[in-house]
């Protein structure tokens, strides 16, 4: 059975409409479940601006009933990803509030880092996310010292959450790549992982200042441990006031 939306069958009037091209600004007829199409006048591909993308976001099969995605939505699936990834944290920790709004502020701040130094957004984003996801079962089975073994106990979790996503191997190797670097500082050598780091120490410094203030000599140095010139440039405004 085809999806209602995209079955001529149940158009209306309006289901074929012109846009014009992005580049040129010719005029484009557009079927409505065309994904896209290419500018007859300049050879411009781009997404239809009227389509209903909702269920392609997240399909497995989207390909299959839309055929060839266009790089816009794409990208937009693996925005969706990372919310969907926030969401199963959020179940995960359950009530455990303080542990959601670390990774939380942590996956915002990445967000902040990832557009201006670039890197992999899903990626990253994911990352920050299932940073901690362990930090439950390394206190259940390793009390004495649960931060030791947070990361060994969370990647099964973070893997498993993210196959259930049906998050592309190569993604969930990567993710599973970044998080295993955090406790070790002189292997996050990728932008990914710097961007994580970056992101996880401006909350770490955040969350110690709750508790103490950081005199300044200690917080320049500090701020000199931030690996992307973005992180560092927030950390100052942040935490050195300076702009």
């Amino acid at each position: 059975m085809k999806c209602p939306g995209q079955d001529s069958r149940y158009w209306k009037p309006g289901a074929i409409y012109e846009a014009k091209c992005p580049k040129c600004g010719h005029e484009v007829e557009f079927f409505k479940d065309e994904p896209a199409r290419k500018c007859s006048n300049c050879g411009y591909r781009f997404i239809n601006p009227k389509m209903d993308f909702g269920c392609a976001s997240y399909c497995k099969y989207a390909e299959q009933c839309l055929g060839e995605l266009p790089q816009e939505l794409l990208a937009k699936r693996e925005d969706l990803l990372k919310d969907r990834v926030a969401i199963q944290m959020k179940r995960y920790f359950g009530r455990d509030f303080k542990r959601i709004a670390h990774a939380t502020k942590t996956a915002r701040y990445a967000e902040q880092i990832v557009k201006e130094e670039g890197g992999m957004p899903a990626i990253v984003l994911s990352a920050a996310y299932l940073r901690e996801i362990g930090i439950k079962e390394a206190e259940e089975k390793h009390p004495d010292n649960p931060e030791k073994y947070q990361i060994e106990e969370g990647l099964p979790i973070a893997t498993e959450i993210l196959k259930n996503l049906d998050a592309k191997e190569e993604l969930i190797e990567e993710v599973c790549n970044i998080i295993s670097k955090m406790d070790k500082d002189k292997e996050k050598d990728d932008l990914n992982s710097k961007i994580l780091h970056d992101a996880d120490l401006i909350v770490a410094i955040e969350e110690r200042l709750k508790d103490s203030e950081i005199e300044k000599t200690e917080m320049e140095k500090l701020v000199n441990r931030f690996l992307t010139k973005t992180g560092q440039e927030l950390a100052k405004k942040k935490f050195l006031n300076t702009r």
